[in-house]
């Protein structure tokens, strides 16, 4: 097969990154697209309103859990020193303690139960029965309106609905939904955490995570070249990954490539059959780099580890902020064909990554 040159503006399919926490527990915003859980979920569903929230349900352990999404956040910013990237509050409860505990209206009505509950008091204590006659059923009433609170907040979740989606076309798509404002909302689902180089994954390593992405207009672009290095010996890949036209990058990781802010962004590649084994494996992953997001790599031995040449690679990567997680697959390049293999290079060079020069 000659080589494949593919500019792939990519399906998507979500996210910002949270374990998930425990039940009737606020969440923080997440730093990565919206990374509602970390374990595996079943029976997912996904439902959206009027007021910009999202309810994401789903079963873990044998448990049903309800997570509300909300804050108004929506799309992604640029990367930028000092900022952080822009992520949803996550709510474990339902949006229970949202919508009572921290409820204006069952403030007041709270406030006015003690007082009432005051008044009774003093004129128990004073045996004015006739206050206390004309006291009894505003308490009861305000009992009665707290109560009703409470069973609206406890049911929150089942007010969400999910309008039928028409927006573009995702990966690893789970279920979205088009709210009433016009923006989109999807959940995405996929095995983020899988060992490089094809080795066997613990159970731990095996969980499909729940993410969550809220968006309008155009998704991020994954822009992927397959090609060769090292005179055809390899294959080889190189790109760029933008959204609005700018580099997605983040601006420090750790030495294992784990990004220290919100910005950055790994792109796992897998590969089909190959040395590893048959179906797919996780070939490697590796963070875009601060040059306007660019990044490649080359699938050579690594260490005790073959090459992990297959017939096909798949490439994925978490959407900035809260748009959605994009993912592509392309062909290997096939047989090395030198001639074909310069206007590759050079437009390799173009880029002006330092980190990524031509074999």
């Amino acid at each position: 097969m000659h080589r494949t040159l593919v500019h792939t503006l990519v399906r998507s399919a979500l996210v910002a990154a949270l374990v998930v926490a425990a039940l009737g527990v606020v969440a923080a915003p997440a730093d990565a697209s919206q990374i509602v859980s970390t374990g595996t979920g079943t029976h997912i569903r996904l439902g959206v309103n009027a007021k910009g929230e999202a309810m994401v349900s789903y079963v873990s352990v044998g448990k049903q859990v309800h997570v509300l999404a909300w804050g108004g956040a929506v799309n992604a910013i640029a990367p930028t020193r000092g900022r952080q990237q822009l992520a949803l509050q996550l709510a474990y409860d339902g949006g229970f303690q949202h919508n009572y505990t921290q409820s204006d209206e069952v403030r007041a009505g709270l406030a006015k139960l003690h007082a009432l509950q005051a008044q009774m008091a003093k004129a128990t204590a004073s045996a004015n029965n006739k206050l206390r006659y004309s006291l009894s059923p505003k308490i009861t009433a305000t009992y009665k309106q707290l109560a009703q609170l409470r069973a609206t907040a406890t049911s929150y979740w089942q007010t969400f609905s999910c309008p039928k989606y028409d927006g573009p076309a995702l990966a690893d798509l789970v279920v979205a939904c088009r709210a009433p404002d016009g923006s989109y909302w999807a959940v995405q689902s996929w095995d983020r955490d899988l060992p490089d180089y094809g080795i066997a994954p613990t159970v731990a390593q095996s969980q499909m995570e729940i993410h969550l992405a809220h968006w309008t207009g155009p998704l991020p672009v994954l822009d992927v070249h397959v090609d060769w290095a090292w005179g055809g010996q390899w294959n080889h890949f190189w790109g760029t990954y933008t959204y609005a036209g700018k580099g997605v990058f983040g601006f420090g990781s750790t030495s294992a490539g784990v990004p220290l802010d919100t910005f950055g962004r790994n792109l796992y590649i897998d590969t089909y059959d190959s040395a590893y084994g048959s179906g797919w494996r996780r070939e490697n992953s590796f963070l875009t780099h601060a040059s306007g997001g660019s990044w490649c790599y080359s699938v050579n031995p690594h260490g005790p580890h073959p090459a992990g040449t297959g017939s096909e690679y798949r490439f994925t990567i978490l959407g900035p902020g809260l748009t959605p997680d994009v993912s592509t697959t392309l062909p290997a390049p096939g047989a090395y064909d030198k001639a074909a293999q310069q206007p590759d290079n050079d437009a390799l060079r173009a880029l002006g990554d330092r980190l990524c020069q031509p074999h």
